[in-house]
């Protein structure tokens, strides 16, 4: 069914649920939800006013799922789809609005200020982050170019760990050991040391495991800490932080393999191994009506792998500088927020193999500037205009690119009712090609800068004990760069990165919250969504690895004191696989539950993922003859019994 047909009845449907639960809160609402304050805007503010849609996950939340990273937590308690990655440690691509296999490129991750995304086809590596020390995740859907900058047009990312949350610091620790299947052995501890405005946080985490398939053993570790100072205006503080992965690569299998036993590899020796080191300092201060923080990180990350075509890897040098101001202000028509940033970044990657440019390198500068004001009768202004200038290169000079790339967005949103607000919004986004994509391209062809034109329009709404937020978008996209199979290259091999024929992503989101009761949680995240080539010779057709709906239903009871019991169910449906949708990914549903009881001090928990041990994948690359090949296979029912001590 086309998305024309659905867009009628997907609109109506905010308003039907909204009506249903506005008449139910007429008669319930024993327990209330507390307002939601976020800080994907550069500061702290609440998200009832916002002229965009923004998700979060809470730290309660991930430790009642059990998620035991941040991909997993995503994808459990939102419903993003995600893609395994090739490494074990239980990483993978998200895609929050329908890029496919370049959802990493065209959406920002963000950690305590500092951007974590790479300048080449690698992604961020969330598992590493210890998942104990997360505060919450922000999940901003749809662009954030004008705060983030380039690969902002699918969303922003916004991890905040505890101890960067600003607030006051007490002292406390837990430990937390498990044990699963595939031999699963997971080790955590976190601490906070707080005493006369010094406050010290240290999180540690140690995993191995067999995983799910032949030479797929991974062991992984990670330690940090942040040290901070704070008096009623100033806050200052360091950062450090480590993590290190060991893991075999299995690599993808064939329809026939897959269909033997999802448990094999393709190979039984190659195998890889990472090392990540991140430092930063960061600096907050409140001046009258003035805001004022400053960033600054750099980290070092060396991947080295052993393969049959060859031995190599790189070393990778980053650095990351965000400053912004916020100021506040009474006009005579409202309030004004003013905010003003700065971000300067720098990329270096050194290979070690005969694969690849022996170097490369990026550099960013940007300025930004946004503006709210919010009105008397509950209407918000927004407007926001961002420059960037990006310089791309290899050492040899044969291959770079340089521009200076602008994005602007104006929002709007107005209060219907005390529980009730709608928003639009529309804006422009950008990405140039990173350096894997340009200096892999068709004899004499230089890629373009991709650039997208956003809109959005989306209702909030929030009761007692309700919540419901609904979004609709769609993004045209110009020249959107991505890797195209059958475009002709040079020597035996085809395909090349390419500026694509136009695209357009269009969809609808809704996302609810329901507490019934003080002890019985409800949530429901659905995702209607289509991802096209308008023009063309794919045009009508859907761009790979995109599935057209996903949902996610989460349930969360406490039957008796100490006791809770938690159980989602994650649904996704069909993707195609390759660009002619000759091939697809079939649909799969999983259902996970989690029974945790604690004693005094102590929680102890048993957890099932994937209940009915369905076999299903979601990432596959090649298509053969209209079969599927080059299958990454999902784990089946895994078991993890836990221990977690508090002081």
């Amino acid at each position: 069914m086309k998305i024309q047909k659905l867009r009628a009845p997907l609109a109506a449907l905010p308003l039907a649920v909204l009506a249903t639960f506005s008449s139910h809160a007429q008669t319930t609402g024993q327990s209330y939800l507390p307002e939601t304050m976020v800080t994907a805007t550069r500061f702290n503010e609440a998200l009832s006013s916002l002229p965009m849609g923004v998700s979060v996950i809470t730290a309660d939340d991930i430790r009642s799922s059990g998620a035991s990273t941040v991909n997993e937590a995503v994808m459990k308690l939102l419903g993003v789809p995600g893609r395994q990655d090739f490494y074990g440690a239980g990483n993978y691509s998200l895609d929050l609005r329908g890029f496919g296999g370049t959802a990493s490129s065209n959406q920002v991750v963000v950690l305590d200020g500092i951007r974590l995304n790479e300048a080449d086809l690698s992604g961020p590596r969330l598992a590493e982050v210890p998942i104990d020390a997360i505060e919450r995740i922000e999940v901003l859907r749809g662009s954030g170019a004008v705060l983030y900058g380039e690969g902002a047009s699918g969303g922003v990312i916004v991890i905040t760990t505890k101890a960067g949350v600003g607030r006051e610091r007490r002292n406390q620790a837990s430990l937390y050991g498990a044990l699963g299947t595939h031999s699963l052995r997971d080790g955590r501890a976190s601490a906070t040391l707080a005493g006369g405005g010094f406050s010290l946080d240290l999180a540690g985490q140690k995993r191995e495991s067999n995983n799910h398939r032949q030479n797929f053993r991974s062991e992984s570790d990670g330690a940090e800490f942040t040290g901070q100072w704070s008096n009623d205006w100033l806050r200052l503080g360091l950062r450090h932080g480590r993590d290190t992965l060991d893991t075999g690569l299995p690599g993808g299998l064939s329809a026939g393999q897959y269909a033997e036993d999802p448990r094999l590899a393709k190979s039984l020796t190659e195998n890889a191994s990472i090392d990540n080191e991140r430092n930063g300092t960061f600096a907050q201060a409140e001046l009258g009506n003035w805001s004022l923080a400053g960033d600054l990180g750099w980290r070092d990350k060396t991947l080295v792998y052993r393969a049959s075509y060859g031995d190599g890897g790189y070393g990778v040098e980053a650095g990351q500088t965000s400053l912004r101001a916020r100021h506040s202000s009474t006009l005579a028509v409202g309030q004004n927020v003013l905010v003003l940033g700065h971000d300067r970044g720098r990329w270096t990657r050194q290979n070690q193999g005969t694969f690849g440019t022996a170097q490369a390198r990026q550099t960013t500068r940007a300025w930004y500037v946004k503006d709210d004001l919010s009105l008397p009768g509950g209407m918000r202004l927004s407007a926001g205009w961002r420059t960037e200038s990006l310089d791309k290169s290899t050492a040899s000079g044969t291959s770079s690119l340089s521009d200076r790339l602008n994005a602007w967005d104006l929002g709007l949103s107005q209060l219907l009712a005390p529980d009730t607000t709608t928003w639009a919004r529309m804006g422009t986004s950008y990405r140039l090609a990173n350096v894997d994509e340009f200096n892999y391209t068709r004899p004499g062809e230089a890629l373009r800068p991709q650039t997208s034109r956003d809109l959005e329009t989306g209702l909030r709404w929030a009761r007692g004990a309700y919540q419901l937020e609904a979004r609709l978008y769609r993004s045209s996209i110009t020249d959107e760069i991505g890797f195209d199979p059958q475009a002709v290259g040079l020597g035996p091999f085809d395909g090349r990165n390419v500026n694509f024929d136009p695209t357009r992503r269009t969809g609808l989101e809704l996302d609810g919250d329901w507490s019934v009761t003080t002890s019985l949680q409800l949530a429901a995240r659905l995702a209607v969504r289509r991802s096209t080539f308008r023009e063309g010779p794919y045009a009508g057709k859907d761009v790979p690895l995109v599935p057209r709906q996903t949902l996610a239903l989460r349930a969360n009871w406490k039957p008796a004191a100490g006791h809770q019991v938690g159980a989602g169910v994650t649904f996704v449906a069909a993707q195609k696989a390759d660009f002619q949708n000759r091939c697809r990914i079939p649909f799969y549903a999983t259902v996970d539950t989690r029974y945790a009881v604690q004693f005094k001090s102590a929680e102890l928990s048993l957890g099932v993922n994937n209940v009915f041990d369905r076999n299903y994948y979601a990432n596959a690359f090649d298509c053969t003859a209209g079969v599927t090949e080059g299958i990454y296979p999902e784990a089946g029912r895994t078991f993890t019994a836990a221990l977690r001590v508090s002081f």
